[in-house]
Parts: C-alpha cells; structure tokens; sequence
C-alpha cells in the first residue's frame, strides 16, 4: 500500500515540477518573476488566493478543531469568510490599480514607499524586514508540517522528509517565479476542493447516514458551547488578518484588469466556502467514525480517514492534496520574501540600475536563501522559534491591514502615520500576547483585535496632526 500510495503522489509532483518548467519559458523579467506580467486570469488569481491562502489548517487544523471539540469551533471559519469577502470587495480592485498607478509597484513595500513620499525609505525597509522575519517563520512551520507528514505517511526520517518537501517547492519556485507558484496553487487548490467533497461524504455513508451520526454527543452540536462573547469575537477576528496579508494581496496585484475581478471573487469565494464547510463536515463526521476508538492526535482525522477509507492510489493523491495546502503557502511566502530582498533591497538601495536578467536571478537565489534559513529553523521541530507563528498571521494583518486599508480610501492619510500605524500594529501584537500568557489581562482575547483598532487609531490621530 506504502509504495502505491508512494507512487501516486510522486506522478503529482512529476505535474508541479512540469508546470514550473512551463512558467520558466514565459519568465523574461523581474515583473513576470514577481507578478506573472501582471496577466493573470481570475479563475487563476482566485485559486491561486484561496490555495495559498489556506494551508494545512484547512486539511488538518480545521477538521481536527471540530473533531475535538465540536460545532463551537467554527466561528473562526465563519470570520475568514467574511473577512476572505471584505478583502476580494473593498480591497482586492482598489489595490490592482494603485499598485499599478503608483509607478508600477511590485511589491507591498514598494508601494507603501511610492504612496509616500515622506519617510518612504524607512517605510520600506520596516515593511520589507517585516516581511522577511514573519515569513521565514512561516515557511519553516510549513516545512515542519509537511516533513512529519512525510514522515508518518511513508517512514521516512525526519531530516529526509524535510529535505524532500524543501527541494520539491525550491525547484519549482526558483525555476517558475510567481506563474509557477500561481499555476501550482490551481492544481493544489482543486485537489483539496476534490479531497474536501469526497472524503466527507465517503465517510457519512460508511458510517450508515444520519441515524449513525446520533452517537455524537449533543453538545457538540451547539455552536454556542463553552464561549463567550469576547471568545466569539477573538475566533471571528481572524477575518481581519486578511487584509494584511502580502502572499494574499499580490494575487490582486497580479490580475490582468479590473474587470476580471467580479469573477475571481465569485470562483474564489466559491471555493473557500464550498472546500470550508468539506472541513467541517469531515471533523464533524469523524466524531461518529471513530466513536469505538478515538484518534489520539485530532489532527490526523482528515488523513486517517483518507488511509482507511480509499484504495492505495486514491490515498495516494488525498495525501497529495495535504502536501499540496502546505505547499501552496510555503511557495507563496518564499516568493513574497524573495521579492523584499530582490526588490526592496538588492534593487532599491544596492543595484539600482541592475538588468531585468539580473534581477531575475538574484530574486531565485533569494528563494533558495530564504528556504536554508527556513530549513535550520525547521531541523527543530520543536524550536520555541515556532512559538512566534502563533501570531504570525495577527503581526501581519495589524501591521499591514490598516495601512492599506487606508492607503487605498483616504487620501488625507501620512507617511509618517503609515510608519507609526505600522509599528503600533506589529507592536501591541507582541505585547499583548505576553500580557496574555503572564495572565495579567484579566480576560481572554485574540491579539488582532486590540492591534487592529489601535494600529488604525494611531494612523488617524497622526495623520490629523501631520501636515498634508
């Protein structure tokens, strides 16, 4: 079973590898290797989002956090949702055409820095660093997630399970650039979408329908179980984060026009709410599976169920579909932190007059220098580094979230309150996360919330005293 499994999910990789080449003959400058030549279609751009976007937590976090404790987990679901649709609405054509306006930006720095001219250098630099450090820990957790992975499906060691997951994203990304990245997170983004149809109703007919879903206990039925309103209202602020994530907003950026942006919306939205209600279901349903012998690890329901459910081959290409959620982001983040470094670096304040063909290559050897500092963090799983994704995606979206949002809708906005909106987002992040785990906030909520608000407080108050 090992090796037929093993098979089938090295033709997915032969096809991922494929395309990379393809997209290799089409890269000619640092704009195709960064935005794909800004001629992406909405189909595209809107798998390429929601792929890159949702990761193994889609495959795994989700369906494990309503294995283990039932319906009241899926207001974080219903958060993304809304800030997934809030970002495509007032965000996602507003920042195609100003990037664009704006002498062709690249790059999230790039455009803060041609937005404002005031304090620009320093606006690029702390964005571009932002990105940098918060990445590189992503793209190691990712690495981690997919060499245990590995590790577990095929009894590889750890060390050649992360080395494997690496090589495979390095090449194609250093080969391919963003159409490569794009293209990949297509075909990684139907195949969760498959995975996410098949295995739950697979498993609601093996488990004999509804009469055998009435093993479950009740109260895993009420959404409203154990929270409160604060609690409500931390899971739902996921949604904010959106805003404020650049591997998210450049698939905007990359679109060919405008009007090709209803579309993505509707295909993108389409399949987040179709592949996250496949999520909840699965979690849901395996709580009547496996009511006789619980799974130890709830995240390992979606993968167990693959393996005992479905034949060696088909496993073969539900186990390509995880590895796919962790690859679609891992390449996204490297190609966004190989950009900063190209871009918003090497180009900015190092070569400015280097040749687009020397661009090119130094933005693929970023990939590869991005992806070694990932693999030290990553030879540790259990690095406190890690600790840091935690908040991660709360550091992005409050950093960055507010800033662009008002970037893009108001004019009377400074680069100097650009800057301190920037800090004081990343800023109480961090700190209200320590103020969290010491217990000297006296209640629980999610980090995101009070670094939203007062990242935008702070860039309105600024913004009124500074001169226009």
């Amino acid at each position: 079973m090992q090796t037929t499994t093993l098979i089938s999910f090295i033709i997915y990789l032969i096809i991922v590898f494929i395309l990379g080449i393809i997209a290799y003959r089409q890269t000619h400058n640092l704009a195709d290797y960064m935005l794909g030549g800004r001629r992406l279609g909405g189909g595209v751009v809107a798998l390429s989002a929601g792929a890159s976007d949702m990761s193994g937590w889609l495959l795994l976090g989700l369906p494990g956090a309503l294995y283990a404790s039932g319906l009241n987990q899926i207001w974080i679901a219903v958060g993304l949702i809304i800030g997934a649709y809030f970002n495509w609405l007032f965000v996602a054509s507003r920042l195609r055409v100003y990037t664009e306006t704006a002498n062709n930006a690249l790059t999230i720095p790039e455009f803060l820095h041609n937005r404002f001219q005031e304090y620009s250098n320093l606006l690029r630099i702390i964005s571009a660093l932002l990105i940098f450090l918060f990445f590189t820990f992503y793209v190691s957790s990712g690495l981690v997630s997919g060499a245990i992975l590995f590790e577990s499906s095929f009894g590889l060691s750890y060390t050649t399970a992360l080395w494997m997951g690496a090589i495979v994203i390095m090449l194609y990304t250093f080969i391919g650039g963003f159409l490569a990245v794009s293209w990949t997170d297509v075909l990684q983004g139907i195949l969760m979408l498959l995975a996410l149809i098949v295995v739950p109703l697979v498993t609601f007919f093996e488990v004999g329908g509804w009469q055998a879903m009435s093993v479950i206990d009740p109260s895993r039925l009420d959404v409203f179980k154990d929270m409160s309103l604060l609690g409500i209202i931390s899971l739902m602020a996921w949604g904010l984060g959106y805003f404020g994530q650049p591997h998210i907003l450049v698939r905007f950026m990359a679109i060919k026009s405008v009007q090709e942006m209803p579309k993505a919306r509707r295909i993108g939205m389409s399949w987040m709410i179709v592949s996250t209600l496949g999520a909840v279901l699965t979690g849901f349903i395996g709580i009547a599976y496996f009511a006789d012998n619980p799974l130890e690890n709830s995240e390992k329901v979606f993968l167990v169920l693959s393996q005992v459910l479905f034949n060696p081959w088909v496993a073969g290409f539900l186990l390509a579909a995880i590895l796919s959620a962790i690859m679609s982001t891992i390449d996204s983040q490297l190609l966004v932190s190989s950009s900063a470094i190209t871009d918003d670096f090497y180009q900015a304040y190092l070569r400015p007059n280097a040749s687009q063909r020397e661009l090119v290559w130094v933005g693929r050897f970023s990939v590869i220098v991005v992806a070694m500092v990932a693999l030290v963090l990553a030879h540790n799983p259990d690095n406190t580094i890690m600790d840091l994704v935690a908040y991660a995606w709360a550091g992005f979206g409050c950093s960055f979230g507010p800033v662009i949002i008002f970037s893009l809708f108001w004019s009377r906005m400074t680069g100097s309150a650009a800057l301190v909106g920037m800090i004081v987002g990343a800023m109480t992040v961090v700190i209200w996360e320590r103020l969290t785990v010491f217990e000297i906030i006296p209640f629980s909520l999610y980090e995101m919330v009070p670094a939203f608000l007062l990242s935008s407080l702070a860039i309105v108050v600024v913004s009124w005293f500074d001169s226009k």
